[in-house]
């Protein structure tokens, strides 16, 4: 007995080669007569993204920009460790570490020192025709101090006649120094900032300023003239230097500020007044006489030449006078200005 063909029911022709098994598996579209696969996600999503970022090119950009900024931030607060909770103490202690380890800057006083020095010079008066009075710089230092005429004791040591301090102005080896101190012995000996020692003459004086110019035989190689700065910029509070021997020792710097100017001060009979003088209060002793008063640069301002002590004794009690700069350069015919 033949058998019936089966026949499909389907109205839609099934792929060549497709299984009639696979259920559920959709089926290509034909188009012109050849099937065309199904489009992937991706295709259909560049399909829609093309026209829609051709539309909205700056929207989408900023968007992309605010979006990456948010998610940079996010990190950033994710991955940042937590906070130190600091007490007084730590803050404290941070801070003093800091000062600590940064380096301080010279003082005013020591920067002044620093520039003048080496225009600063010993002076010491003796007599050639006594063997006794040439005496080394340890011996003067250990003497004890006598009296002076202007209440600076300069002849503190029985072999030398006088004792005090000098300045270097020009490349000459001129020295401005105390009449009262150049003027008290037959011969003068000079020592330099490098140990040079040399004779020396007085050149010129001004007697009512108590100055005296003296001039060395022999020179240093290195030999540094100070900077002279006048003084009529000078105003009391000022901070000033003066830098002598006080008692025989030095160089030494004391610091301090300006008193007051055009002061006036009395000198003992037989001698005129000083008058027109720079009061300070840096300390000034036995020696210092005819050594600089700096400001702060390390300018040469005046040259002390005394100070004052109403209970009669011979030591500094706060009160310092020196001749200001433009009288003590004229007297050797130098301009500060």
């Amino acid at each position: 007995m033949s058998r019936r063909p089966l026949y499909s029911r389907s109205q839609r022709a099934r792929a060549a080669g497709a299984s009639p098994l696979a259920g559920g598996n959709r089926e290509a579209p034909v188009l012109n007569g050849t099937y065309q696969p199904e489009p992937t996600l991706r295709q259909r999503f560049a399909a829609w993204w093309r026209p829609f970022y051709a539309r909205h090119q700056r929207r989408v950009l900023v968007a992309s920009s605010v979006l990456v900024t948010l998610a940079l931030v996010g990190s950033y607060e994710l991955l940042r460790p937590p906070g130190q909770n600091l007490t007084q103490t730590d803050l404290n202690a941070a801070v003093n570490y800091a000062l600590e380890q940064r380096p301080r800057p010279p003082s005013t006083a020591a920067v002044a020192y620093a520039t003048v020095i080496r225009s600063v010079v010993q002076v010491n008066g003796y007599d050639p025709a006594d063997p006794e009075t040439e005496a080394t710089p340890q011996e003067q230092a250990e003497a004890p101090a006598p009296t002076d005429p202007n209440g600076l004791a300069e002849d503190f040591h029985e072999k030398f006649s006088a004792v005090g301090t000098g300045v270097v102005i020009d490349d000459q080896g001129t020295i401005l120094t105390n009449l009262h101190v150049a003027g008290a012995s037959k011969k003068l000996k000079v020592i330099f900032a490098d140990g040079t020692e040399s004779d020396a003459r007085i050149v010129g004086a001004r007697v009512h300023s108590d100055l005296a110019i003296i001039q060395p035989v022999t020179l240093p190689d290195d030999l540094q003239p100070a900077t002279l700065a006048s003084s009529a910029g000078l105003r009391p509070g000022d901070e000033v230097v003066a830098v002598g021997f006080p008692f025989g020792i030095g160089p030494s710097a004391s610091a301090g500020v300006v008193s007051g100017l055009g002061r006036m001060m009395q000198a003992e009979e037989g001698r005129p007044a000083l008058e027109n003088l720079i009061q300070f209060d840096a300390a000034a002793n036995p020696g210092n006489s005819g050594g600089p008063l700096v400001n702060a640069n390390g300018e040469v301002v005046g040259i002390v030449t005394a100070i004052l002590n109403p209970s009669g004794l011979r030591t500094f009690a706060g009160i310092g006078f020196a001749v200001p700069i433009e009288e003590a350069a004229a007297a050797a015919g130098e301009n500060p200005l």
